[in-house]
């Protein structure tokens, strides 16, 4: 039996001896390349936190200290070391969770998997418990380096600073990057830190040479000593931290088990807030993840682990028709400049990015400042497309509203992993983006259902120059092309029983479309007259699409967005406005957080398939 198998919780890590401790860090690589080859997940952060965790666990005391990760991808090591041992499910079903999830265990605190909110949480906790009288309770954050590119940490960051007794310890877990190599003024910073050991050699130089100097050599040394701090600005520059009012503990080897425990006991006893910056390796251990440079396999897809190969070649997805449709744009048009928030590869601006790269901007994770700063550049005559995740799209709502669209700004938002993406969990459905947008006055949506319309559509959105556009698409493989049988003015009518009336006007919204047309055939083949259109920009609800529903019984919509405010309620309000008193018909996600399994699956229990809507229209039309 290895040590792992004997660890049920952080009581059993504590009582191992120094010794076993290498052994255990490789059978937890070991685990996790096995495990994850099998499931996929998040292995490279992984990898890289196994001895810094494992040191969390044998300092503090959690669930009574409570350990707040940053992001919780790289909660993997945390999740085995309470005891959580069957990865063979894990982000599916049924199974883990792919982040920190507090229907798993006592041990997780914060299940969103948004960054740079750890240092805020922490704050709060720990506060907390300090008015209700907890003593002796520790509060740890546990955030990345590019988290901390993210301007909300440095609010908490301001807040913690102030407060001189706080029982809170600050790990930043420093490999270089977020999801690819953390750039900006603070990497910088950490960099040098990293790199620079003048300091010490300095001082060590001083305490050899001048305390053999007689009379005045020992005074000398004392005076250099406690010029310490300004010496430190110069050579290396942890001053910073001390300046905002943190105690600084490093750089320490996060590999260095041993070294890591020292420092987080320090921290735990300072009395104060403290920050432990820890030198880790991304893909540590597992040369394939280790040598990728394009993301160290922050997340992978099933692989062979004795060649790190994949065990499938994925085909082309919806990211793979807009990076290249950019990177044609950019050849046509010199204005056009791009946006992204730390996530370059994923959401496919690393095609124009070696093509123009002084025409990309990596902010960090920083949608609040992309937003702001796009807005700044169609200003200045450019138009910028600024690429997230439609989940974190949240984050820039105010900016969004009062900042680009107040000002009529010519920004272009392409939002990838749009809708239900399924394993990722709540934090990560693209199911919140058409609600927000549709409050924003002057904003124009558009959902392309193919990946022939994220081009096309792309085009049409940076030819807008009075205000926001957004494109949205899912997550995954690009289905096949979906052809008009015509066009109404702007709509796209896609399936028509009868051009001159019809039972039911079926709206299908983006992916949603090729949907509608096999809603289409069930219920026209039960003898209703159906027409199925996709509407192209849904938001605001064109005319067109007004003008068609005047000859209709009924109107249903279907999208991949909450059913609370999105298309379909901007259509029945058009329709109410306009006095065509036809009844509509919603079908929508839920508002609720939905729990992690497949894309399919969540649909399916949903009913947001073409089988249950189907059935659903077909009662209603009765």
């Amino acid at each position: 039996m290895g040590v792992l198998e004997t660890i049920t919780g952080p009581a059993d890590l504590k009582a191992l001896t120094p010794a076993q401790l290498p052994g255990l860090a490789q059978e937890i690589r070991d685990f996790l390349v096995e495990s994850v080859s099998k499931t996929g997940g998040h292995l490279g952060p992984n990898l890289g936190v196994v001895e810094l965790t494992i040191a969390l666990h044998r300092v503090f005391d959690s669930p009574r200290d409570a350990i707040v990760f940053d992001t919780g991808h790289q909660s993997y090591v945390h999740k085995l070391l309470t005891g959580r041992h069957d990865f063979s499910q894990l982000k599916k079903k049924g199974g883990l969770s792919g982040y920190p999830s507090r229907a798993e265990s006592e041990h997780d605190v914060v299940e969103n998997s948004h960054a740079s909110t750890a240092l805020s949480w922490a704050d709060g906790i720990a506060k907390a418990r300090r008015l209700r009288g907890e003593e002796g309770r520790h509060t740890v954050a546990v955030i990345g380096d590019g988290a901390l590119t993210g301007g909300m940490a440095w609010e908490a960051i301001n807040n913690i600073a102030a407060d001189k007794d706080l029982p809170l310890t600050i790990v930043v877990n420093d490999n270089e990057r977020s999801y690819a190599p953390t750039i900006g003024g603070l990497a910088d910073h950490l960099a040098t830190l990293r790199t620079t050991r003048g300091y010490e050699r300095f001082l060590d130089w001083g305490k050899n040479t001048l305390s053999r100097t007689p009379v005045v050599g020992g005074a000398m040394y004392e005076t250099l000593h406690g010029m310490k701090k300004g010496i430190k600005d110069i050579v290396a520059p942890q001053g910073m931290f001390e300046d905002l009012g943190l105690k600084y503990l490093g750089p320490v080897d996060g590999h260095d088990e041993q070294a890591v425990e020292a420092a987080l006991r320090r921290a735990k006893a300072f009395g104060g807030p403290v920050l432990v910056h820890v030198i880790t390796e991304k893909g540590r251990g597992y040369d394939p993840a280790r040598r990728d440079v394009g993301d160290q396999w922050h997340a992978i897809g099933k692989f062979n682990p004795e060649t790190g190969l994949p065990f499938e070649v994925s085909g082309r997805i919806w990211t793979d028709e807009f990076n290249d449709e950019m990177v044609a744009i950019g050849r046509e048009r010199e204005d056009v400049v791009a946006l992204t928030a730390a996530m370059l590869i994923p959401v496919g601006l690393d095609g124009f990015a070696a093509a123009y790269p002084d025409r990309v901007f990596d902010v960090g994770i920083a949608e609040q400042h992309a937003v702001t700063m796009a807005s700044g550049l169609a200003y200045a005559g450019l138009h910028p497309v600024v690429a997230v995740y439609a989940t974190f799209l949240n984050r820039a709502f105010d900016q969004l509203l009062m900042d680009c669209a107040l000002h009529k700004a010519g920004v272009t938002f392409v939002l990838d992993r749009a809708g239900v993406t399924g394993s990722d969990g709540p934090s990560h459905n693209g199911m919140w983006d058409m609600t927000i947008a549709s409050i924003v006055p002057g904003l124009r949506l558009a959902a392309p259902r193919d990946g022939d319309q994220v081009k096309r559509q792309l085009r049409e959105a940076i030819d807008v120059n009075d205000g926001p556009t957004v494109i949205r698409f899912p997550k995954g493989d690009v289905g096949p092309a979906v052809a008009a049988v015509r066009q109404e003015g702007g709509v796209d009518v896609l399936h028509e029983t009868s051009r001159e009336t019809c039972d039911l006007l079926l709206v299908g919204v983006g992916a949603f479309a090729a949907m509608a047309v096999d809603i289409a055939g069930k219920l026209e083949a039960q003898g209703h007259l159906v027409t199925a259109v996709d509407p192209r920009w849904v938001l605001p609800v064109s005319d067109d699409l007004v003008d068609l529903a005047r000859r209709a019984g009924a109107v249903a919509v279907v999208e991949d967005n909450l059913v609370s405010g999105g298309v379909g309620a901007a259509v029945s309000l058009a329709l109410r406005e306009a006095e065509v008193d036809v009844p509509v018909h919603l079908y929508g996600i839920p508002k609720r957080f939905l729990d992690h399994a497949s894309r399919g699956q969540v649909l399916e229990e949903i009913g947001l398939t073409a089988d249950a809507v189907a059935t659903s229209v077909v009662t209603r039309l009765r």
